[in-house]
């Protein structure tokens, strides 16, 4: 769920792939693939950089990424909570692009 939480924090900063990755002094193409389902997982060092970015804590990030299927109840709620987090972030960029018109 990397490529989620990373894009979500992403869009709903209103930032683009290429405005993000000069910001993290990353390649424009490892921004994307970071996003891609199924695409590059990104190291300690990255996520460090967008925690830093975008002023929260690692853990944060960490929280949001989360697989579903523990069988621990603490963490499958925990999960839970993170998608939920997740779901909301994914209607509010819809919602904002259904208003003006734009995608990201």
């Amino acid at each position: 769920m990397y490529d989620r939480a990373l894009k979500l924090i992403r869009q709903y900063h209103r930032l683009s792939q290429a405005e993000l990755a000069d910001s993290l002094n990353l390649s424009r193409s490892f921004v994307s693939e970071l996003e891609k389902s199924g695409g590059k997982k990104p190291s300690i060092d990255v996520l460090e950089r967008y925690a830093s970015h975008f002023k929260i804590p690692v853990s944060s990030l960490l929280l949001f990424a989360e697989r579903s299927g523990s069988s621990d109840l603490r963490e499958r709620s925990r999960t839970y909570a993170a998608d939920k987090v997740l779901k909301m972030l994914e209607w509010l960029e819809e919602t904002t692009n259904d208003e003006t018109g734009t995608q990201h």
